[in-house]
């Protein structure tokens, strides 16, 4: 075989390759302009589902009905559209939920995409909403500010590890039960310590650290960097940053639903 041609099928090898890793790209389209959004190859399920629902039709004409500023916009709520001033907004989906996907290097800077979810109470697997979203705008923070942000994600990280192995040896929790109704809380104490200890030696138990490029960013573009490691990030605004500041600059009422509803309609970029 010739090296003319050699090449010319390793060239075609990486045009797939590039044409497989390149990102889908949704424009958002709101009263204050519109967005380009690209979705993370990284987050295939979130990707795919939300591709899925834009090509539907889902979005178009539901509202952002949580915004807060320095913070994000909310939207994706079923029930938002045509829905009246008094509505309480924020439960309406599609009626599944999507399994987690995070990735430490997916995180909170401005503009990133993400889903929500419920909280850890009632959703201990962090599992995303079927459809609400929220775009951050965030603010900038202090390399102090980031430090104490890492440890307070380290510490949440094994809080909700120490659930887990509770919840996988209720043989300690029946003791714990026992001794504090005999009122023996050294035992209780201790117990408690040997369980902390294992968690923090378990490989999931890896401390959570910011590259730092990551610190960079927060430092620079800003974020909301306690949301890091708690929510799936799927996406990030590449063009109309300015559209989340005009959005999250708006007045809202009781419950941070805009005081003038913000309509969107997204559409999936060829």
């Amino acid at each position: 075989m010739k090296t003319t041609s050699i090449l010319l099928i390793v060239l075609s090898i990486l045009q797939i390759v590039s044409a497989q890793e390149k990102r889908k790209k949704v424009e958002i389209l709101t009263p204050y302009g519109k967005m380009i959004v690209e979705l993370y190859n990284e987050t295939p399920k979130h990707r795919d589902n939300f591709i899925k629902l834009v090509s539907e039709g889902y979005y178009d004409g539901l509202l952002f009905h949580r915004v807060i500023k320095d913070f994000m916009i909310q939207g994706g709520d079923t029930n938002s559209r045509n829905a009246k001033p008094e509505d309480q907004l924020g439960n309406g989906g599609p009626g599944y939920t999507i399994d987690a996907e995070l990735k430490p290097e997916l995180f909170h800077k401005k503009g990133a995409l993400a889903a929500a979810r419920l909280g850890d109470n009632i959703n201990p697997q962090r599992a995303s909403s079927g459809s609400q979203f929220y775009i951050v705008q965030g603010k900038k923070f202090t390399p102090q500010q980031i430090e104490a942000m890492e440890t307070r994600i380290n510490q949440s990280q094994l809080q909700s590890l120490m659930r887990d192995y509770m919840l996988k040896h209720p043989e300690f929790d029946q003791k714990i039960r026992a001794w504090q109704a005999a009122e023996q809380h050294d035992s209780v104490d201790i117990l408690y310590q040997k369980i902390w200890e294992t968690v923090k030696k378990l490989p999931e138990a890896k401390p959570f650290k910011y590259t730092e490029q990551q610190k960079q960013i927060y430092q620079t573009l800003g974020g909301t960097p306690h949301l890091d490691g708690g929510y799936t990030v799927f996406g990030e605004v590449v063009e109309g940053l300015n559209v989340i500041d005009s959005i999250a600059s708006q007045p809202t009422k009781p419950g941070d639903r805009p005081v003038k509803d913000i309509w969107m309609k997204i559409k999936v970029l060829p």
